[in-house]
């Protein structure tokens, strides 16, 4: 809807109330579902976002002001104030990029639907009436109060303001999520993040529920229908030893020495990702040793040395950091953890949110990490298993 035709009954009450606009957007895809291919998925988000922003009808016609016999416009306001401002009809026009006789008209209709003159005029002078000089001072924050509401529509539109409601489970709690947050912050300051802290199975059901916009947990996990999964970043894994174990003078670890050896693992009910993920590690290795569920309720165990009945445990960098007494070695040849990021494409029709998905899937990860098949920039990574993971490279 174009900003002339907007009837002034509309804008007068916007700004009498101050409602809040509330645009009457089309959920449209973000992205081509199911299976998009990589580097379509993210490149998609944007113009799908963009059009159905470009669908909404932000200023709906109301009816018009009563004693009124049309609706007045805000085009015919925009006359009026230059008119008013200039005192002239000729730079008015000129100021306003119409013509002359066009603009005179906006006046007589204003005029007619006011039911009042608005204007003196004489050969010589252009003076405003009393009723005029009332209306210029309400035509002109008319006229501001819908300058800045068109504003926020489009930098809501454009991605530019607006609110990412990010689901995240405990181990990306660490590095991951506040380095992506600070990616994005810096992309667009005016997005609010609004972060939740969810467990496993309520962060899954929250993407497809729309009770949040993107899920961002560890591990391979279930790929619902309808719900878009990239596999885009990782870590590598590491086994965590006491000083005095028969392997911690080892460069690697490689994880079939410590099979028949008790290892300790995160409680499902506390940490149901990282519990996944250690599982799916340990059916990579091949490997099924004893395990004890971990009496340690920090996700990072780093008093799990106090349980004497374990030998071992399995953590990713990002929670060793926390360990002072712990030999941390990694594992060969090397496994990685991955992360995975979710969102429902069916019901995020923001610009944000496809602003915030692409930031992550085209993010510069934080040392250490390893870039995935779904990442923007993926490379595959050095076999190697000791020495500098390789950075992401941009094509």
């Amino acid at each position: 809807m174009s900003r002339e035709s907007v009837p002034l009954s509309v804008i007068w009450c916007l700004h009498a109330a101050r409602r809040r606009l509330a645009p009457a957007t089309n959920a449209a895809s973000l992205t081509p579902y199911p299976e998009p291919k990589k580097g379509q998925l993210a490149n998609a988000l944007f113009g799908h976002a963009e059009q159905s922003c470009g669908q909404a009808h932000f200023i709906r016609p109301a009816a018009s002001l009563p004693g009124y016999g049309q609706d007045v416009e805000l085009r015919q306001l925009e006359a009026f104030v230059a008119v008013a401002t200039e005192l002239h009809f000729g730079r008015a026009a000129e100021r306003l990029h119409i013509a002359a006789p066009t603009l005179s008209e906006l006046i007589r209709r204003l005029e007619r639907e006011l039911g009042t003159p608005l204007f003196t005029r004489t050969t010589r002078q252009v003076a405003l009436t009393s009723a005029g000089a009332e209306l210029l001072t309400r035509s002109k924050a008319i006229l501001d109060e819908a300058a800045a509401a068109q504003a926020a529509v489009r930098r809501v539109a454009g991605g530019e303001a607006g609110t990412v409601r990010l689901g995240i489970t405990p181990p990306a709690a660490p590095v991951l999520a506040p380095h992506l947050i600070n990616l994005f912050t810096a992309e667009a300051p005016q997005v609010t993040v609004d972060l939740q802290r969810m467990w496993l199975p309520n962060l899954l059901d929250a993407v497809a529920a729309d009770a949040i916009d993107v899920a961002l947990t560890c591990g391979p996990v279930l790929e619902p229908a309808g719900i878009a999964t990239e596999v885009f970043c990782a870590e590598p894994l590491v086994v965590g030893l006491r000083p005095g174990h028969r392997l911690a003078s080892r460069d690697t670890i490689a994880l079939a020495e410590l099979a028949h050896e008790v290892l300790g693992i995160a409680p499902e009910a506390l940490f149901p990702a990282w519990a996944l993920a250690q599982r799916q590690a340990l059916d990579t290795a091949g490997i099924a040793p004893p395990v004890i569920e971990l009496a340690d309720t920090d996700l990072a165990a780093i008093r799990w040395a106090d349980q004497r009945d374990v030998d071992w445990i399995l953590l990713i960098p990002s929670l060793a950091a926390a360990h002072t007494r712990t030999v941390i070695r990694p594992v060969a040849p090397r496994q990685l953890v991955p992360f995975s990021l979710q969102w429902n494409p069916g019901r995020a029709h923001t610009m944000a949110v496809a602003r915030f998905v692409h930031c992550a899937l085209a993010a510069e990860l934080p040392p250490g990490w390893y870039t995935q098949p779904d990442h923007l920039y993926h490379t595959e990574p050095d076999q190697n298993p000791v020495g500098p993971p390789p950075q992401p490279q941009r094509h």
